[in-house]
């Protein structure tokens, strides 16, 4: 088993975690952090981990608003020295074009269900099926196809305000969940989710672009059709 590691989210953690500390213990505390969640915790054969460069499809999609356009935020100063000891000592891969999380979705459904666990804390990649595992929380847990299909369109709904992706305004997590109230097919998600967008198609697939994790190379998401 493969564990598939959101190196992004992994880096940022345990940088601000060392901001006051020396260059050298941010690299032992990566270091760690990684042997740990491989050994240890997900009991994987092997890991691939992945990292988002600087230029991702995503910008020029976002006419809505700009794609991840409200993050200001000063990058801790061990950033770059983790995110170069992961691609020097683990072999983790930048990704320009795409984000990390499309690189794993694509080398999970390249493999079989039961042969990868996705490591985040990012409720994102639970728009993914298989095995995956919060290491924040200490949980692993599994999502069926049905479940990813369902994360997807509640996320339709919702938007995602991390990534500045408005979504529909004034619908929360509990709106959403009554307007897929009762759907089981794709077909059945994608009606509610078109009745609530008013049939607006331009808006709706701009929103589906940004938030769809690809599972294939240079997939794009457009709505399905009978």
């Amino acid at each position: 088993m493969i564990a598939l590691i959101d190196a992004d989210i992994v880096a940022y953690r345990i940088a601000y975690g060392c901001e006051d500390e020396p260059e050298k213990i941010a690299i032992r505390k990566a270091s760690e952090f990684l042997e740990e969640l491989l050994f240890t915790y997900t009991e994987a054969d092997d890991c691939e981990g992945y990292l988002t460069g600087s230029s991702n499809f995503r910008f020029d999609i976002a006419k809505s608003a700009p794609y991840k356009g409200t993050r200001v935020a000063e990058k801790p100063r061990h950033l770059g020295i983790i995110r170069q000891y992961m691609i020097d000592a683990w072999a983790f891969s930048v990704q320009e074009t795409q984000e990390a999380d499309d690189a794993i979705g694509i080398r999970a459904y390249s493999m079989g269900e039961e042969d990868y666990i996705i490591c985040s804390i990012d409720k994102d990649l639970d728009n993914l099926r298989g095995k995956h595992y919060n290491f924040v929380k200490n949980e692993a847990y599994y999502v069926t196809e049905e479940q990813a299909i369902k994360n997807f369109y509640r996320q339709l709904l919702t938007g995602d305000r991390v990534d500045n992706i408005p979504g529909l305004s004034g619908i929360g997590p509990k709106k959403a969940e009554k307007i897929l109230e009762g759907c089981v097919t794709e077909e059945e998600l994608f009606k509610a989710v078109s009745q609530a967008y008013k049939g607006d198609l331009d808006y709706l697939t701009e929103q589906g672009q940004l938030l769809w994790i690809r599972r294939k190379d240079n997939e794009l998401w457009t709505p399905p059709t009978n």
